[in-house]
């Protein structure tokens, strides 16, 4: 039995000293993600989870330095959830700055690095305008899961993308079918079905209300 309610729950932003347990949730949370099985993949375990710890950890840093909204879902000071959003406020896909494209290379290695940007690219050709947000991360601790948050975690981000003047909404690339309901049923729609590397899946996209 969970040892809380909905009610208890806290959505805020993320401070300096979150990012370090919120890198470790979301690489519990994409371990086994398709898309970075495909573009990390070719070599051992140890191998691919070293990239994928590179790759989280530089994004992260890039979101913070950026400014961008990282938002925890919070039991108390228990950090149980993240969601990670990046505008186009920052240069995204083909655009994207030099100092993250070396950092990414460094660490997941240069034909990783372009299929992220090239997903990037992918997912930004099927948004509406330029004025959209694009949820990088969004994740919960492997004890969390099954427990509704999920929905709670996208409300979250709903909430903060309606605030925001400059954005006609949220989209988000979505390749397991499950994800792709939750996401549904919290009003985001999908817009295209893409192919992405070798990984087939939506971009669902959240109008603002």
């Amino acid at each position: 039995m969970s040892a809380f309610t909905l009610e208890q729950l806290r959505a805020v932003y993320l401070t300096a000293e979150d990012l370090r347990i919120a890198a470790s949730i979301i690489y519990n949370a994409y371990h086994d993600d398709p898309f970075f099985n495909d573009v990390l993949g070719q070599g051992d375990l140890s191998t691919y989870e070293q990239k994928l710890r590179a790759a989280i950890r530089e994004e992260l840093n890039e979101l913070w330095q950026q400014d961008q909204p990282l938002i925890g879902l919070f039991d108390g000071e228990r950090l149980l959830g993240v969601a990670c959003v990046i505008t186009q406020q920052v240069p995204l896909g083909e655009t994207r700055y030099w100092h993250w494209r070396l950092k990414m290379v460094l660490g997941t290695g240069w034909k990783s690095t372009q299929s992220m940007i090239n997903k990037e690219a992918c997912i930004l050709e099927q948004l509406p305008s330029e004025k959209c947000g694009v949820l990088q991360f969004i994740a919960l601790s492997p004890a969390e899961q099954n427990k509704g948050l999920g929905s709670r975690l996208i409300q979250a981000v709903q909430s903060w993308c309606d605030e925001q003047h400059e954005l006609d909404g949220v989209g988000v690339f979505v390749s397991d079918h499950r994800h792709k309901q939750i996401f549904v049923k919290q009003e985001f729609s999908a817009i295209a079905d893409v192919t992405i590397g070798s990984v087939h899946g939506s971009v669902l996209f959240y109008k603002k209300s």
